[in-house]
Formats: C-alpha cells, sequence, structure tokens
C-alpha cells in the first residue's frame, strides 16, 4: 500500500510521512421523543381502523344471515392491513426513528408483529367467505369459486393473501436459517406487491369505504404517506448518497485467514454523516454480486477521501468480498445502527468483541472520549484471527486503557473470565459485537454481573 495514497492514521501499515487526519462529521445524536411520538400515532391510528370497522355495521345488517362473520371479517381485515404496514415502516429505515431504536430492535419488533397481520388477513378472508355463503345458502368451497369468478379485485386478493402466507412461511426460523440471505431476501420483496393489491381490494370492496369517499381519501392519503416514506428511506436517500460519494474499491488488503480490509474512495466524504460503530449496507457493482446489498460495520471512521470496511469470509458473498477488483464501483444504505458512542450512560466503557465484531469496537473506540477509561476484551481462536488488534491497542494506548486478548478454544478459553479482567464492569457502560452465539454468551454473564440494561449495548454478526 502506497503511504503517499493512504493516512497512515486511516491505515497504520502504510508505511511514513504522517499527516494530519481529516475525518468526516460526526453522526448526529438520537432525538428519542421522534420514536415517542411515532409510536403514539401508530397506536392512535389502529384505535381509528377498529372504530372505523365498528361504525360501518348496523344492527340490521349484524342481524341478517351471515352478518356477525361479516362483521368480524372486515374488523379483522383492517386490522390485519394496518399492522400490516406498521410492520413494513418499522423496516423503511426512516433516520430519525433507526437512530433511536437501531435496526436490531426494529427487526425485533417487526419479527414479533408479523405473525398478527398475516393471521389477521387470513382470518379475514376465511370469516367473509362463511359470512357470504351463509347469506347465499351456499357451500364455503362454492363461494371461494364465485368470488374469484365474479367479484372485482378478488382475484387479486387472493393472490395478496398467498403471497403474505408463503412470506410467513419462510420467515419462521426452522425454515428461514435453511435460506440462503438472497433468497430470502428476494421473497420478502414480494410483501410490498401483496400490500399494493389488499389496499386495490379494500378500497373496491369494503363496506367501510363503499359510499364513504372522505374515509376512502384519508386511507388512500395513509398509504401514499407509507409508501412515500419506503421509496425515500429505502431507495430514494441510498440512490442519492450512492451518485453523491461515487464510492469505487481501490484496494483489498488481507489482514489475517480469510479476512481483507476494503477500501474505497469517494467524493464528499466529508459530507457524509456517520459515527463509530455503524454499519451500511453494501452493493458491490461486481458480476453476481450487483444485485444484493450485505451489512458491513466500518472498521474506521471515514478519512476523505478514504472509507474502510473489513469483512471475513463466512458465506458466499463476503467471500466474494476478498476477490473484489481496484475499480469496481460501490452503492451504499445507511449509516444505520445505535451501537454509538450517544449510547454511552456512564463514563467508563467496556468493549468486548469476537471474531470480526471488532470492526465495529474499532471504528467506535474513535469516538470514545480520552478520559472514558477503556478496557478492551478481543476474543479468537488464534493469534492470526485478531484483526486489527494492532490498531485497536494503539487506540486504546492514547486512551490510557487496557486491552485483553482471549485466545484459544471455547473450550479452554471461556468468555465469563469477564468478571476476572473488568472487576468494575457493573459501573460500565459494557459494548458487545461478533457472532449471535458469543453475543449472547456475553449479554447474558454481564446481566448476570449486575450491568444495567440501558448500559448495555451489542451489535450481532450473522450471515
Amino acid at each position: 500500500m502506497s503511504s503517499l495514497t493512504f493516512d497512515p492514521t486511516y491505515a497504520p501499515h502504510s508505511g511514513r510521512h504522517r499527516r494530519p487526519s481529516v475525518i468526516s462529521r460526526p453522526g448526529p445524536a438520537p432525538r428519542p421523543v421522534v420514536a415517542e411520538v411515532a409510536t403514539v400515532l401508530a397506536g392512535l391510528g389502529f384505535g381509528a381502523c377498529v372504530a372505523l370497522a365498528v361504525t360501518a355495521e348496523s344492527w340490521k345488517q349484524l342481524s341478517a344471515p351471515g352478518g356477525v362473520a361479516m362483521f368480524l371479517g372486515n374488523l379483522t381485515g383492517l386490522a390485519g392491513t394496518y399492522l400490516a404496514l406498521v410492520m413494513v415502516l418499522l423496516v423503511s429505515r426512516i433516520p430519525v426513528v433507526e437512530r433511536v431504536l437501531g435496526q436490531d430492535k426494529l427487526l425485533a419488533s417487526h419479527r414479533r408483529l408479523a405473525p398478527w397481520p398475516i393471521s389477521l388477513i387470513f382470518a379475514h378472508a376465511v370469516l367473509l367467505t362463511f359470512a357470504y355463503a351463509e347469506a347465499a345458502r351456499s357451500g364455503f368451497f362454492g363461494q371461494i369459486g364465485a368470488f374469484i369468478r365474479s367479484y372485482p379485485d378478488m382475484l387479486t386478493a387472493t393472490i395478496a393473501l398467498v403471497v403474505m402466507v408463503a412470506v410467513a412461511i419462510t420467515s419462521v426460523y426452522s425454515i428461514r436459517r435453511r435460506l440462503r440471505r438472497e433468497m430470502w431476501w428476494a421473497v420478502h420483496l414480494f410483501m410490498y406487491l401483496a400490500l399494493a393489491l389488499a389496499f386495490a381490494h379494500e378500497i373496491a370492496l369494503g363496506p367501510s369505504f363503499v359510499g364513504h369517499p372522505l374515509t376512502r381519501f384519508v386511507w388512500s392519503l395513509l398509504w401514499a404517506s407509507s409508501a412515500g416514506l419506503v421509496l425515500v428511506y429505502r431507495f430514494g436517500l441510498p440512490l442519492l448518497r450512492t451518485f453523491r460519494h461515487r464510492l469505487e474499491v481501490v484496494e483489498v488488503h488481507p489482514e489475517g485467514p480469510g479476512t481483507v480490509s476494503v477500501i474505497c474512495r469517494g467524493r464528499n466524504l466529508d459530507r457524509l454523516a456517520v459515527a463509530g460503530g455503524q454499519f451500511f449496507e453494501w452493493r458491490f457493482l461486481a458480476r453476481g454480486m450487483w444485485w444484493q446489498a450485505h451489512p458491513f460495520s466500518l472498521s474506521a471512521r471515514p478519512r476523505p477521501p478514504f472509507l474502510r470496511i473489513t469483512v471475513k469470509g463466512i458465506g458466499d458473498y463476503s467471500s466474494a468480498v476478498a476477490r473484489l477488483r481496484p475499480g469496481t464501483r460501490v452503492a451504499i444504505e445507511g449509516p444505520y445502527g445505535t451501537f454509538t458512542t450517544h449510547a454511552r450512560r456512564r463514563a467508563k466503557v467496556a468493549l468486548i468483541a469476537g471474531g470480526i465484531g471488532v470492526t465495529a469496537i474499532r471504528s467506535l473506540l474513535e469516538d470514545l472520549p480520552r478520559d472514558c477509561d477503556p478496557v478492551v476484551i478481543l476474543r479468537a481462536s488464534c493469534t492470526e484471527e485478531l484483526a486489527l488488534a494492532s490498531e485497536v491497542a494503539e487506540l486504546v494506548r492514547h486512551r490510557k486503557g487496557r486491552v485483553h486478548e482471549l485466545v484459544g478454544p471455547r473450550s479452554e478459553v471461556r468468555i465469563d473470565r469477564v468478571c476476572e479482567l473488568v472487576p468494575d464492569l457493573a459501573n460500565r457502560d459494557v459494548y458487545v459485537s461478533g457472532p449471535e452465539e458469543f453475543v449472547d454468551q456475553v449479554v447474558s454473564t454481564a446481566l448476570r454481573l449486575g450491568v444495567p440494561k440501558d448500559s448495555l449495548h451489542f451489535e450481532v454478526y450473522s450471515l
């Protein structure tokens, strides 16, 4: 690597000619009130949705044949589609919300919520079929055929339901872990199509909307606003940042067995507001890689015009990163994550990294104040796998902290030794990053040792 090209504070192995480093803008602080307001608005919207279904029915309609099933079908349909909308918004990556809750919490909320809209929409379809069958004095399956043949938008609604059920099935953990990430992601894209089809069906046939132009307008405005947020933050903003910064790979540098650092060069990186510990979704525009994006944490704060990630080859995509050629264009989405100094509650910190989890720890260290007395624990199976260890040691030395390296098989070197290495752990903010099993073990150990939940921050690295 040429010392005339890269800032040595960014890449210590680059040699001589040290010069002052220029760091990009710091990441903005989270504003918790925004997430609180969004939660209240979502709850009010759900209440309005239920009220809409209740007020659309009269006593005469309820007492008619199939009336009760009809009412319950309309109620479950409205509630289910509204919750499906909320479920999509949770992963639309609205920056002011994501900075408060973080992608991990948003995804966890998304997973907890997911069974409800699918179940309610399925119940909606079953209840309405029974209601119409009872009113027409026909059989359940005969009524399904009549729906598809004779009712407008019913075929599209059936397709939407099938897509939603397929998405739900692929989200079951035992099935999800057997699917490649790219396949799972492609199936989930169809959820947008399903919601669009469900909306068209609901507006055309829903008793809460037929003959109620104001209600139809408000509901349409709600859906259009939600679609706009998804388009802006999932597609528009990433495209804008990609064209603004025009990143391209300039070097792939080995850091250890199966681990490489990818250094990219771009424009206007001084305008990129990012905090140490955050990650981007990376889309390398190379053959076989351009159609998928994967999350990788920055392994250092950006030094305009350079930006760096460090990747361990675990899956197909991360292994292909090591074969990238200089000049490869890069599209980015982000930055994301709450694994930053903004989450800190106490003066002192403990940073614990397993394997390639060191990347978030290394960049986070740059943002921490010099008086934070950091204790860093790096865990690896062998010394060669301690990527970026020298950089971490240098950053810790400037903050008058300590670094402990736990090297060896898990059976011989146990992570629960953290209580010996950091006796005052309960009085520190604890940051943990690494594979899911490692993070779970450290988090449970920290909680057992008395670390409060609001002082415990973690970033999980998975396929």
